[in-house]
């Protein structure tokens, strides 16, 4: 729970450094700070965080797991599971899981840096002129942030744990004497005070709630998270402490403001007492670093899932826990948000500007994953209209009325995670149509894997001694690796496996539970078929797979440590515009050279099944796109 506490809550638990500074910094000072709106807004915040973060994620989302996996994806492949392909269900919720986890990469490009700069601005509070070390001191601590993600969330977060721990004691210390001194301030826990302020100054409310939705900014990666801690550590951790210091803090603020409305250029540092300031800093600024980690960790989980859906590329993915599926590294994404993340800071080069391009994509993904979520217990849970309205209008419309408060935000700055959301969405769409014209074009190449074994059978190839593995996607084709060694080489080895792994929507498959052995209908031709079923957390670690069914295979004396593997590579080239196989393609040219950019830049497949390199020929065919 305390690695949890590092990790998973560094998001939401940093909210209050920047959030009600931006929201009486709004249109120059729109919500003015008068009683009525410091409880109106505070109210809002409060309540935002009750429906938001405590009824929708950690009560009802959270169940909405997939193998212990969260995230929108890991929603949507819930859902998938439950609805037929054909469907147009089912399309419209692969878009919907599409769109949100592309607004999510938006939003985890601002985190880290909107974080970090928001902590290290308090130092303006003690000394004005420490505002130019600001920019240099946030490259610095983010560089050293992620060159340590190698050393995996687990690692981390037991180190970040305590600090967080210290971190939310500190804030509601903060919070807790100031409502002493203005306890009117608890008026706000009413939700009254929220739709009066909403009723009666609509404009100033509509306004200000572009800047609430800060407060809940970090909910969907703390759902993104839950893999790497499990639901039961999490919500513990939220309710213990989070929660309440969460609740205590802007309380303290709230009250603060009433006490001193000319307080408002940083409140939250305005809270502590002078000689509190230089320490908070400090912790702050640590705070905020593990804020970042909370929105890194979550964007490896959902990259993860992404391409084992078929939706990215295969990516160099490190398991960093043997406990821990869900624990991974990832250096193309940590090193792509990296450089965003750097791009940013140097664009806006404040956290009152970043502030402007924040919260739009937060909105967007809220809103997603509460239409999957409505989709999922009505169809599949079988909730009753009864129990599903109540959510849909209430939590769903608190969410849209922030997404529409943060469309006024996309001249100033919010167009930035939209543009992010827009190229991961043509990514992802090249990907999946490019992929399923090359297997459909592969598959012709391959022909059918029965008419090769007659063919085998009544030839008789010369035999070699010594064992081959052939990965392949499935049984139906002959790997192109088989066919290419009988027919350059003329040789067949005596023992030979063809493997799948199979990609299914569920997060982990037991190992005693993955893997199916058959001998394709000859136990004398020497050629066996290994299915393993993998979840979207599991390794695909192919010599792992096949130790595990060693005695299964026909015969005994075969080594593992002797295996060559062989792999059916298609060499993926761009057709000229008179080539006529180009016409076959269905994707316009600009889309077929992103496709071809990124698979000629995805991960070595040695890489992704743990295969030997030392031990590795590749042999396959052109395929034109």
């Amino acid at each position: 729970m305390l690695a949890a506490l590092g990790v998973v809550f560094g998001d939401i638990g940093t909210s209050p450094l920047y959030s009600m500074q931006t929201v009486f910094a709004i249109d120059h000072h729109t919500a003015v700070p008068s009683r009525d709106n410091v409880i109106g807004i505070i109210s809002l915040v409060i309540w935002s965080i009750l429906l938001i973060v405590c009824i929708k994620y950690v009560t009802l989302v959270m169940r909405a797991d997939n193998g212990g996996e969260g995230g929108i994806l890991a929603l949507m492949a819930l859902l998938q599971r439950h609805i037929p392909s054909r469907c147009r269900l089912a399309a419209v919720t692969m878009g919907i899981g599409m769109v949100g986890a592309a607004l999510f990469y938006g939003d985890s490009m601002i985190t880290p840096a909107i974080s970090v700069m928001s902590a290290l601005e308090g130092a303006a509070v003690i000394d004005p002129g420490l505002t130019r070390m600001v920019l240099p001191a946030a490259v610095v601590i983010l560089t050293a942030l992620f060159v340590i993600q190698q050393r995996g969330t687990a690692v981390i977060g037991r180190a970040f744990g305590p600090i967080m721990l210290v971190w939310f004691i500190s804030i509601a210390a903060l919070g807790a004497p100031w409502i002493l001194r203005c306890p009117q301030i608890l008026m706000a826990l009413s939700p009254q005070w929220a739709l009066l302020f909403v009723l009666e100054r609509p404009w100033t409310a509509f306004v200000a709630m572009g800047a609430v939705v800060l407060t809940v900014t970090g909910a969907e990666a703390l759902y993104a998270d839950m893999g790497h801690f499990g639901s039961r550590r999490v919500r513990i951790a939220w309710f213990s402490v989070v929660l309440p210091a969460l609740m205590l803090n802007y309380l303290g603020q709230g009250a603060m403001i009433i006490l001193h409305p000319a307080w408002i250029d940083n409140p939250f540092f305005r809270t502590a007492p002078q000689w509190a300031q230089v320490p908070l800093v400090v912790i702050a600024t640590l705070a905020t670093i593990i804020a970042s980690q909370a929105v890194i960790s979550g964007t490896f989980s959902v990259s993860h899932q992404a391409s084992r859906l078929g939706l990215l590329p295969r990516f160099s993915i490190r398991h960093t826990s043997r406990e821990e599926g869900g624990q991974i590294y990832i250096p193309e994404v940590n090193w792509m948000l990296y450089l965003g993340v750097l791009l940013l800071i140097g664009a806006f080069r404040t956290s009152a500007r970043l502030s402007t391009a924040y919260g739009l994509a937060v909105t967007g993904t809220l809103l997603l994953t509460t239409a999957l979520f409505l989709i999922l217990v009505r169809l599949v849970w079988d909730w009753s209209w009864w129990r599903v309205l109540p959510i849909a209008v209430v939590i769903g419309g608190l969410e849209l009325s922030l997404l529409a408060a943060n469309l006024l935000k996309i001249t100033s700055g919010g167009w930035i995670p939209l543009v992010i959301a827009g190229a991961i969405i043509v990514i992802m769409t090249a990907w999946r149509k490019g992929t399923a014209f090359v297997v459909s074009s592969r598959a012709s190449a391959e022909g059918p894997l029965d008419d090769f074994l007659a063919r085998i059978k009544d030839d008789r190839p010369t035999r070699v001694p010594g064992l081959a593995i052939y990965p392949h996607p499935g049984r139906v084709t002959t790997p192109l690796a088989l066919r290419n060694n009988i027919q350059f080489n003329h040789v067949l080895h005596e023992h030979n496996v063809i493997i799948s792994m199979v990609d299914e929507n569920i997060s982990h498959i037991p190992h005693r539970d993955r893997i199916r052995v058959t001998d394709l209908g000859d136990p004398d031709d020497g050629i066996a078929y290994v299915e393993c079923h993998v979840g979207f957390a599991d390794s695909q670690n192919i010599p792992s797979a096949l130790a595990l069914v060693m005695d299964q295979l026909p015969d005994p004396r075969m080594h593992m440590q002797e295996a060559v593997y062989f792999l059916s590579v298609a060499n993926i080239r761009r057709a000229d515009d008179t080539d006529p196989l180009a016409s076959r393609c269905p994707m316009a040219t600009w889309r077929r050279l992103v496709y071809l950019t990124l698979s000629r830049n995805q991960a070595d497949r040695t890489t992704a099944f743990r295969i030997p390199r030392t031990r590795s020929v590749v042999l396959g065919d052109v395929i034109t796109v």
